[in-house]
């Protein structure tokens, strides 16, 4: 049953003691008693739902089957809706109709220009008056479509200002202007919302399928990762496993050697302390013969004169001390050496070939040195590739060009003619770095590690070759080398540079650093190998370079 055939119109609740009046609508008899009660004063009664009016106040009687109607509903259950939730609140749009306190309205009338609840729209849905009017949700805004200077309802637009208007505007304000009915210009809108909604659908539909083509290469990429890591674990395994067992080799090696040379000394320690025994009794047995008084005694038992025989085993001791086992030491170290070598330049290529990884979208180049420091890698000087005329120092993170040259031994990839040398680390992603110097002239080079080291040709030196990008400070200036061409570079004297690099970007820049940032060169290029971070000293000796922590 439709709850609203037994609620009270004015309370809004099930009706509790139920009277009918006159005209056939139902009310609770406090209700519509306090209703006429109010209309004492004026002499007349009507009814609050349509408003017919009784010259005399009806006598109220209680509608007897309504009630057992009601209290049948209550026993099933069913209630109307509490009446808290039909009043208005402080954010609602109210029914314009409704007196004493206001109900929440249902819609609004865009012909009427009224809000109205379900009780007092029920006309807009069955009288036929009302058949052609316009509703819509619950606005606060119709007073919006009334004109403001003729207090007329706004039914046409002027394209010309871009407004709705009234058809008093039209003759007025607006005389001579293009306009139309406001439903046509609706429709022309419309036609464009919904073109441009076409485009946002269409849009969202692409981008959801882009999201859908990356989560597909989220699931590879995980799945190829965790490949990757399982294989590699394995493979690393292995050479610990390898490493472990060439340790234990090479303990016992030394392990067995060391029996055998112990057990060689101790044979030799047992013959000589026998030889030791023998010579202390026949030692004394001459001091007994000697301290003999009796003269014929002493020569009856004086022995044959036989020369002390020479010990077999004294030519063949040869004292050592702390050099046994020094071929294994340094076989070890420099097993160890040139495995560390292989394993920096194997992890350059894995890290290489991790960061190649497609990456969509690259990240622009820092503006500020606070974004430029958070990329900062500590680099260190290799002295295996330092000209012998350069001394590292600070943990190798210093050169000097010395007048002497330095104990460096002789390296296929040391440079031999030029006064360079490069860092130890590879670089590859995103790296800053700055260099502190002082002198006549420095290069701040970048260059691939198989750039030649030998002689005095274009390959060996810093931004003479293909290989290799640099940045001159000194006299006469910034020269910025590469390929063996040079381009002058304009920009404020430092005693800093700092480098910048996005080497998947194929990005390379050069910054005087002081209490501003100034740009001195960009370079946009390809970078196919790691990079390396490379100094070249000019002048004489004293020139220092220093990478910077």
């Amino acid at each position: 049953m439709d709850l609203v055939k037994v609620s009270c119109s004015i309370c809004l609740d099930l009706l509790k003691d139920p009277v009918t009046i006159p005209c056939g609508h139902n009310y609770c008899m406090n209700c519509i008693k306090t209703h006429w009660d109010e209309e004492d004063h004026r002499g007349v009664h009507s009814c609050p739902q349509c408003r017919k009016t009784f010259r005399l106040r009806p006598i109220l009687v209680k509608n007897t089957m309504l009630a057992e109607l009601v209290e049948d509903l209550k026993k099933t259950g069913l209630q109307a809706a509490p009446a808290d939730l039909c009043y208005a609140g402080p954010e609602d749009v109210t029914c314009d109709v409704c007196t004493g306190r206001k109900v929440k309205a249902v819609k609004s009338c865009l012909v009427c220009l009224a809000s109205y609840c379900e009780k007092h729209l029920q006309p807009h849905y069955h009288a036929p008056a009302f058949k052609k009017h316009q509703l819509v949700d619950p606005s606060n805004k119709l007073q919006e479509n009334i004109c403001s200077l003729h207090d007329e309802v706004m039914k046409i637009f002027c394209r010309t200002d871009q407004q709705s208007i009234c058809y008093l505007c039209t003759m007025d304000e607006h005389k001579g202007h293009e306009t139309v009915a406001a439903a046509a210009e609706r429709c022309e809108k419309q036609k464009e919302l919904e073109e441009s909604r076409q485009q946002i659908q269409q849009r969202i539909q692409d981008r959801e399928k882009d999201v859908e083509l990356l989560q597909q290469e989220v699931e590879i990429i995980n799945v190829f990762a965790d490949k990757a890591v399982e294989d590699s674990e394995k493979s690393f395994n292995e050479v610990i496993r390898l490493l472990q067992k060439s340790s234990s080799d090479v303990k016992q090696q030394v392990r067995s050697q060391q029996e055998h040379e112990v057990s060689r000394v101790k044979d030799l320690q047992e013959k000589l302390q026998q030889e030791i025994t023998d010579l202390k009794r026949r030692d004394a047995e001459l001091e007994q013969l000697s301290d003999t008084e009796d003269h014929n005694q002493f020569l009856h038992n004086y022995p044959s004169p036989s020369p002390l025989s020479e010990s077999t085993h004294s030519s063949s001791i040869q004292i050592r001390p702390l050099r046994y086992f020094e071929d294994v030491t340094a076989a070890v170290s420099e097993t160890r050496e040139k495995l560390q070598d292989l394993l920096r330049e194997t992890w350059t290529n894995i890290s290489l070939s991790v960061a190649e990884v497609d990456v969509l979208l690259s990240e622009p180049e820092p503006k500020t040195r606070a974004g430029l420091l958070k990329y900062s890698r500590d680099i260190t000087l290799d002295p295996n590739t330092a000209h012998k005329h350069l001394l590292l120092s600070d943990g190798n993170r210093k050169v000097t060009l010395m007048k002497e040259i330095q104990p460096y031994y002789s390296r296929p990839d040391r440079f031999t003619t030029w006064f360079q040398v490069l860092s130890r680390e590879s670089l590859i992603g995103r790296c800053y770095w700055e260099v502190e110097w002082r002198g006549r002239g420095v290069e701040f080079a970048v260059a691939y590690k198989n750039i030649s080291r030998a002689g005095s040709s274009d390959d060996c030196v810093f931004g003479g070759n293909n290989k290799s990008w640099a940045l001159y400070y000194g006299i006469p200036g910034y020269i910025f080398w590469y390929n063996n061409i040079q381009t002058r570079v304009s920009g404020p004297p430092s005693s800093r540079v700092g480098v910048y690099l996005d080497h998947r970007a194929g990005l390379l820049s050069f910054y005087s650093v002081s209490e501003t940032m100034t740009l001195l060169h960009r370079v946009q290029t390809s970078f196919t190998e790691p990079l390396y971070a490379g100094l070249w000293l000019s002048g004489s000796n004293g020139t220092t370079a220093e990478f910077m922590k």
